[in-house]
């Protein structure tokens, strides 16, 4: 179970769905209610699809390219750390890589489910560095991982994913019940809690780096 909450509450932290509401909103102006629930649907299963590949293929990955758990939590904790500054000063969706050209496009396409709302924007290099850096550490701590270790692990991917679809369908009454001013406060908040869980692969890295010495 405390594998089931740590994962969690770090996915949805680094994913943010809340500051996703303003670009959501933006994005399906002219959408009617089912085409809303639809997108949201679809994005969250993408999410979903995205973020399990990356639990469990991304290991092989950075086996191909011989690539060491330890760079990975640097880069992984850079990354997460610097969408926690964007998301403290409030350019979370330049950092995720949505600019204006991108946004112009976007909002002719029919099809905005997969880009740019599952990705980059939710399940983007963060999260799919923490999973693979997470995974890693389990077989670290133990050679073969428990089935209860995967499905709690798996669990936790779908609770994110569900969250964002209910997030995402509310995103037309949160942007009215909270305003501008409460997305931005609460992304900030997030923002300060990833810009520790980023931090602290860092220190892990640092920490490994040191003992091998």
């Amino acid at each position: 179970m405390d594998i089931f909450i740590y994962l969690f509450a770090a996915l949805f932290s680094v994913l943010n769905p809340i500051g996703t509401v303003p670009i959501f909103v933006g994005l399906t102006q002219g959408y009617s209610a089912s085409e809303r629930s639809k997108t949201s649907l679809i994005t969250s299963i993408n999410v979903f699809v995205i973020l399990l590949i990356s639990f469990f293929v991304g290991q092989y990955v950075l086996s191909f390219f011989g690539i060491t758990i330890t760079a990975l939590r640097i880069a992984g904790g850079i990354i997460i750390a610097s969408s926690g500054f964007s998301l403290l000063n409030g350019n979370f969706s330049k950092n995720k890589g949505i600019n204006k050209k991108v946004q112009k496009e976007v909002e002719t396409r029919q099809h905005i489910a997969l880009t740019p709302l599952a990705m980059p924007m939710l399940a983007g290099p963060g999260s799919i560095s923490l999973l693979i850096a997470y995974y890693q550490e389990l077989t670290e701590t133990d050679a073969s991982i428990s089935t209860s270790e995967i499905l709690f692990s798996c669990f936790a991917i779908l609770a994110v994913a569900i969250l964002i679809y209910l997030v995402l369908r509310s995103a037309h009454y949160l942007a009215k019940i909270l305003g501008s001013s409460g997305i931005v406060a609460i992304s900030r908040i997030i923002g300060f809690l990833t810009i520790a869980i980023g931090i602290q692969y860092i220190i892990s890295a640092v920490l490994s780096i040191i003992r091998g010495i």
